[in-house]
């Protein structure tokens, strides 16, 4: 949605990109942008185009990858989170290998939400993908709930809202807009009133870390921090529970363009989260 930005990635003028751009519209008889003061929209047009020519770059690039691979060993490429990873996808990988020796898996993490797939086989994202070429499977929807420290939580247990929302909970300004914080969990269980403004940070995986220090309240996935749950490093605080927003997908290519050691993963994968 940024004619300034594309042409920073093809490394030409904005001015290029937009007399292109005007000129396929001429070509087309038909107009693909809106253009606005703080930048350009995507008409119906633009936006069916840009679907099919998204779809079809995807799948002459996964082509053209399997030409090269082709007689070898294709390694599985999965993007996530840097927690998620932590947390749950690098675990259920180790017991992939164990199952499947032959079939490498390479991990990629980020903190911002991924805006593609041509660099992966699939991702795992919360909530819905920003691109709307992107086949989601849904694979769970976990449970939020605050968690903290064992001598902490021992403090907590039972605490209502209105207490709970007096104290240090740790905010994650996270890069996606999907991810759910504090302010939409107490809404979520019809709180309104104010709500401490408590530590910042920008991963999931610091805020647990000053959490299991007993600096304070994390909004705890319960799936995701269930090894730390059971060790004991955290302790949920109850009894105030709501049920995430949204789910967790895999995003990718539909399953009939997916290489066969990609389908193996994201089958197992769905298979392990069923059995659980």
């Amino acid at each position: 949605m940024s004619f300034k930005n594309a042409a920073q990635e093809l490394s030409v003028t904005p001015g290029a990109v937009s007399h292109q751009i005007k000129a396929l519209e001429e070509e087309l008889g038909r107009a693909l942008f809106l253009r606005q003061h703080r930048g350009v929209q995507l008409t119906e047009d633009g936006k069916a185009l840009f679907e099919t020519l998204g779809a079809s770059f995807q799948t002459i690039s996964q082509q053209l990858s399997r030409i090269r691979h082709r007689g070898t060993n294709e390694a599985v490429t999965v993007g996530s989170t840097t927690a998620v990873a932590a947390l749950w996808l690098s675990p259920t990988v180790i017991d992939f290998w164990r199952e499947h020796p032959a079939i490498n898996v390479h991990q990629v993490t980020q903190d911002r939400p991924f805006e593609h797939v041509r660099d992966f086989d699939f991702f795992i994202c919360y909530g819905p993908a920003a691109s709307p070429t992107v086949h989601q499977t849904p694979v769970y929807r976990d449970e939020l709930v605050p968690v903290a420290s064992p001598v902490l939580a021992a403090q907590m247990q039972g605490i209502d809202l209105d207490a709970l929302a007096k104290q240090r909970l740790i905010h994650l300004d996270a890069a996606s807009p999907t991810w759910t914080r504090w302010s939409e969990w107490f809404a979520g269980l019809g709180y309104d009133g104010e709500i401490a403004q408590g530590a910042r940070v920008n991963s999931y995986s610091i805020a647990l870390q000053i959490a299991q220090k007993g600096a304070g309240i994390a909004l705890g996935w319960r799936r995701l921090v269930t090894p730390m749950l059971q060790s004991g490093k955290l302790v949920a605080i109850e009894p105030h529970t709501l049920p995430a927003p949204h789910k967790f997908y895999l995003c990718g290519q539909n399953d009939e363009k997916l290489t066969p050691n990609a389908l193996a993963l994201k089958n197992w994968i769905l298979k392990n989260i069923a059995d659980q």
